[in-house]
C-alpha cells in the first residue's frame, strides 16, 4: 500500500532446532504506532534485529518505503532512514549531550571522520544535532554530561540521536524500561507526537503505555504473530488473553 513505510514479508530465523521467527509478515504505516507485544522468549528481540539488520534472516525480506533492504547491513539501513533506539542505552555516558547527538549526525552523514577534523567543529553536523535536541526538549542540556541526565532524559537523547538520521521510521525496543510512572507518562506523550514525524514500530512490555499509544498491535508468541488489530480487538481476542494478557486485560 502507498502509505506503508516499513514492512516484513515472511521473514524467518532458526537457531538449530529453535525457530525464533516463523514467517513473520507485518507493516508500519505512515503516522501510526504499531506495537509488538508478547511474553518473554516470544522472539521480539530477534524480530527487531532482523528488521534493523544486526541479524540476517534465513528467509523473507524487509522493505523500507518499497525498497528491499534485506541484504543491507544495519549502518546502511540507518542511513536509508531506519532510526533505532535500544532497550539498553547505547549512549556514551562520559560525553556531553551535544557530543552524543553530533556523533549520531556524523553517522547519518556517511562522510568519513578523520581525527584531525573533530565532528564538533563541523557547523553543519552541530546544527543538525542541535535541531534534534530542540525537538526532544533537550536544547538547554546540550553541554551537560550524559551521565548526569535523568533516565527519562537519556531516553529522549536516544530519540534525538535517531532523529539526526532524519528517519523515515523508528524502531524502538522497550523505551519505557526503567522509567517510573511519571517518566513513562512523559515519554508516552512525547511518542504520541513523534509518530507524526515518523511512524514507530514499538516493542514494549508496559501495557498501559502500549494501550495508550498503539494504533495497531501485533502479538508475538513462540516466534509467530498470532493476532494483529486495534487495541480493542487485541483486548478482546481470546487467544491473546490466554497466551499473554490474561483475563484482567
Amino acid at each position: 500500500m502507498a502509505d506503508t513505510v516499513l514492512a516484513t514479508y515472511g521473514i524467518r530465523k532458526s537457531f538449530g532446532a529453535l525457530t525464533a521467527s516463523e514467517d513473520i509478515s507485518l507493516d508500519l504505516k505512515a503516522g501510526e504506532i504499531h506495537a509488538i507485544i508478547g511474553p518473554n522468549g516470544a522472539g521480539k528481540s530477534t524480530l527487531i534485529a532482523q528488521i534493523c539488520g544486526t541479524l540476517a534472516s534465513d528467509a523473507g525480506r524487509v522493505e523500507l518505503l518499497g525498497e528491499d533492504i534485506t541484504d543491507l547491513p544495519a549502518r546502511r539501513r540507518a542511513q536509508r532512514g531506519l532510526g533505532r533506539t535500544f532497550q539498553i542505552s547505547a549512549l556514551a555516558m562520559e560525553d556531553t549531550v551535544l557530543q552524543n547527538a553530533t556523533l549520531g549526525a556524523l553517522g547519518a552523514s556517511a562522510r568519513p571522520w578523520r581525527f584531525w577534523q573533530p565532528a564538533l567543529k563541523d557547523k553543519a553536523l552541530v546544527a543538525r544535532a542541535d535541531e534534534a535536541l530542540a525537538r526532544v526538549g533537550l536544547e538547554d542540556f546540550r553541554n551537560m554530561r550524559t551521565a548526569e541526565l535523568s533516565h527519562g532524559q537519556r531516553r529522549q537523547l536516544e530519540v534525538a540521536v535517531a532523529l539526526t538520521l532524519r528517519p523515515k521510521a523508528f524502531v524502538m525496543d522497550e523505551p519505557m524500561a526503567g522509567l517510573g510512572s511519571e517518566g513513562s507518562a512523559r515519554l508516552t506523550g512525547f511518542l504520541a507526537k513523534l509518530k507524526q514525524q515518523a511512524p514507530i514500530l514499538l516493542v514494549e512490555h508496559d501495557m498501559d503505555a502500549v494501550f495508550a499509544l498503539a494504533d495497531r498491535i501485533s502479538v508475538l508468541v513462540y516466534g509467530r504473530v498470532i493476532a494483529t488489530g486495534s487495541v480493542a480487538q487485541i483486548r478482546a481476542n481470546a487467544d491473546v488473553r490466554a497466551a499473554y494478557l490474561g483475563e484482567d486485560a
